[in-house]
């Protein structure tokens, strides 16, 4: 079987709707960088990390896989499909790809600060206070500015 592989990033999403970083009315409008998407920000205000963080949730829970993301798991059919993609988002999935590489993180997923272990999130918001089974704080399962793809 012939093998195909999807690069995505920003714009395949932003047809469902979600904001993009870098557009004029992006994510980074109302919020800077530095304090919401970097290892230094988590250690000054995890709080509003979070925050921003669930509002992104909020909006990837909202929004619906485009004809981009449907038209890629038809090809499935005929061909063996590795989407690696960018986006933090899970409309890949939604559309029905099998086999998915997400390079900066998946947003519904969190992270254990002390061991790195992987959760699917029972909720839709993460804060301060939830903790993996050895007790260490859950941050979102995402890939930081100035940490390692």
């Amino acid at each position: 079987m012939k093998k195909i592989v999807v690069f995505s990033g920003a714009g395949i999403s932003a047809e469902s709707g979600l904001k993009t970083f870098r557009d004029s009315d992006g994510l980074w409008e109302n919020y800077n960088v530095y304090e919401v998407a970097t290892p230094e920000a988590w250690q000054k205000d995890p709080a509003l990390v979070l925050h921003f963080y669930n509002l992104r949730r909020e909006q990837v829970l909202n929004a619906t896989p485009n004809e981009a993301h449907q038209c890629i798991p038809k090809l499935e059919k005929k061909y063996d499909v590795s989407v690696i993609t960018q986006n933090i988002d899970d409309l890949h999935e939604r559309g029905g790809s099998k086999n998915v590489l997400h390079l900066h993180g998946e947003i519904l997923k969190s992270r254990s600060t002390l061991t790195g272990k992987i959760h699917t999130m029972k909720s839709p918001d993460l804060n301060i206070g939830d903790l993996c089974e050895k007790k260490a704080q859950l941050r979102p399962h995402i890939v930081w500015f100035g940490e390692e793809v």
